[in-house]
């Protein structure tokens, strides 16, 4: 089989390691496991790796109580009993009560696909180590079947996490690791441009500007991420408020027009209204 090559869309800008991760994976067969601050496109990339390479996309969102069970297949047992109370033909077929996991739709692909496990960092310390023969091998067994399920086409596997928590040496040993470093102000602009094609300059240099000095301040409990900044970006330009409005030589001595795009917490809003009000005494 042609291996294909991600180079990226129109609507996403990937740097040059990025792409190179993402294709290292494919050659390899190996999940490619990426980390980055939230916000940086973690999530989108996957979307995006499926729609450039034409694949069919599986998305499998993790959260605190999923198990790696849940990804494979759920025997509902429950429903099989209520329906053998009622008469229920159906309880004849075990197949009926067995409810297909992402894993098992994506082993099904009669195409190659794209299988995303988003945020895997969210999940049980011991998730990752429970998927390790799945991924490994491409198959799993159903126990109430008696049946061993295999993938026609090992799929594209893309792994996100957000540094909650540690993942296992065994897990991270079977992956290909990239992390997303925060855009640079060349990247960024590229990244604004794909979401505001033909944004005035002035608007955005102050826009970038702001968003970077914000990003600066010692202190701050969140960072506001690339999706952020679009967030704020779209509020200015509906807002209709001019590029003079962030070149202020007085920026430093008021909260950012549509802050709460930017800033997502109290104390990060108490942090900046501190350091506005020294920055005015300072100036008397």
């Amino acid at each position: 089989m042609t291996l294909d090559r991600f180079s990226g869309t129109d609507r996403y800008v990937a740097t040059e390691d990025l792409m190179a991760a993402v294709n290292a994976s494919i050659t390899l067969g190996r999940p490619v496991l990426i980390k980055g601050e939230p916000g940086t496109g973690k999530t989108q990339l996957a979307e995006e790796v499926a729609q450039a390479l034409d694949r069919p996309f599986y998305e499998w969102h993790i959260k605190s109580t999923t198990k790696a069970q849940h990804g494979l297949y759920e025997y509902d047992a429950v429903a099989r009993l209520r329906d053998s109370q009622l008469g229920d033909g159906r309880v004849k077929d075990i197949r009926n009560y067995i409810v297909k996991g992402r894993l098992w739709e994506a082993f099904e692909s009669e195409r190659q696909p794209v299988l995303l496990i988003d945020e895997i960092d969210k999940a049980d310390i011991e998730f990752p180590n429970d998927l390790l023969r799945e991924l490994d091998r491409m198959e799993f067994y159903v126990h109430e079947l008696k049946e061993t399920v295999q993938a026609r086409l090992r799929p594209i596997v893309i792994i996100t996490s957000n540094n909650e928590k540690e993942l296992p040496d065994a897990f991270l040993r079977r992956c290909f690791f990239h992390y997303i470093r925060f855009p640079d102000q060349e990247t960024m602009e590229r990244i604004v441009e794909v979401h505001y094609p033909g944004l005035k300059k002035t608007l955005l240099a102050e826009a970038l500007r702001t968003f970077f000095e914000v990003r600066e301040v010692q202190g701050l409990k969140k960072k506001p991420s690339t999706s952020e900044l679009l967030d704020w970006i779209k509020l200015l330009l509906a807002e209709d408020i001019p590029a003079e409005a962030l070149a202020s030589e007085d920026r430093r001595k008021s909260l950012p027009p549509m802050h709460g795009a930017l800033l997502k917490n109290e104390q990060d809003v108490h942090l900046f209204e501190q350091l506005i009000f020294l920055n005015r005494r300072n100036a008397r």
